[in-house]
């Protein structure tokens, strides 16, 4: 082989450009954990409101323990053992579940728990709120359902314009804790221009791993020529992970599986970067990346990123008896 068609070879290598931080974060970890314990505790069935966290593959491994999801807590015998997700619930569902004598643990994410705690507080104080976030998303049908008015949606900066509170004196903006941190910047700002009183949260209600996922997908996009994101299509945070990368000019492709990534979207792509939204787990990573070497890639290299070590407490009656051991996903 001469020097000029050695370079060309050289040239063709693929290597995979891993984003850091990737995949689960503490709420959804404490989220699994929490059906886990319930199922080594009480045994199965145990009955989950609403995918424990938006990740096909997790939802079938918790379906194989024995866990049962349901929407309607119709389908939930009487006392049997409820998980609500770590998405959160409207309160008319907390009470309805109090109500039927089910035992109850909540598995809601504490920061999306802290938007709702926000929310109540301020609406003893007659507060009125704009929320931004996506319709039908389960988050923000929990946080609305907080109150039972006072409480307006908002998508787009276009929704912004049509919002009509009751009153502007007290009106505070909260947000889904998933969302593109761009796009809520933005629609924060119309909030501002139209409501120039209105109360912004202390700490933004879009959580630090949302933000930590998005801002290292904007670290990776020029150093690579298409991105992968490892995400079920009803995951929030990994849809706009494939977004960013987008709209930074970076071909991206979401994948609930190593089988659903086509050689097609890596052919003539010598750089491929890799990320993951915080309910995917780790070993689907592995998975792409094993796929991804099979169709000729040659090295994986992380990123420097931040290393996350937050870890959020579960509910209490939990504990397990010493000795047993839980079968994590990552």
């Amino acid at each position: 082989m001469s020097q000029e068609q050695a370079k060309d070879s050289a040239s063709e290598e693929v290597n995979i450009l891993l984003a850091e931080p990737r995949g689960f974060c503490a709420g959804v970890d404490r989220a699994i954990e929490i059906v886990e314990r319930a199922l080594q505790k009480f045994g199965a069935p145990i009955y989950v409101r609403h995918e424990i966290v938006h990740n096909t593959y997790v939802v079938n491994d918790l379906k194989a323990k024995g866990a049962v999801f349901i929407e309607d807590l119709n389908d939930v015998p009487v006392g049997a053992t409820l998980v609500f997700s770590a998405h959160g619930v409207s309160k008319a569902v907390q009470q309805e579940a109090r109500a039927r004598g089910f035992e109850i643990f909540d598995a809601t994410c504490p920061l999306v728990t802290k938007v709702h705690v926000e929310v109540a507080k301020l609406a003893k104080e007659g507060y009125e709120f704009i929320m931004i976030g996506h319709k039908g998303h389960p988050e923000v049908e929990g946080t609305m359902g907080q109150l039972d008015h006072g409480i307006h949606l908002v998508e787009d900066v276009e929704d912004v314009a049509k919002v009509q509170p009751a009153q502007t004196a007290k009106l505070a903006v909260v947000t889904q804790t998933t969302l593109s941190v761009d796009d809520a910047a933005q629609i924060s700002a119309a909030v501002r221009a139209r409501f120039p009183s209105v109360r912004e949260p202390k700490q933004q209600d879009i959580c630090y791993a949302t933000q930590n996922r998005q801002d290292a997908v904007k670290l990776m996009a020029p150093q690579v020529d298409v991105v992968i994101v490892v995400g079920s299509p009803t995951s929030s945070n990994s849809n706009r992970l494939a977004e960013l990368a987008r709209k930074l000019g970076v071909p991206s492709h979401m994948v609930d599986s190593a089988d659903e990534l086509r050689p097609e979207w890596l052919a003539g792509k010598a750089r491929v970067g890799l990320t993951a939204g915080a309910s995917a787990p780790e070993l689907l990573v592995r998975q792409v990346i094993d796929r991804i070497k099979a169709m000729g890639a040659v090295s994986v290299r992380k990123m420097d990123g931040i290393s996350e070590t937050v870890k959020f407490p579960l509910p209490k009656g939990l504990k397990l008896d010493e000795g047993v051991q839980l079968g994590h996903l990552s």
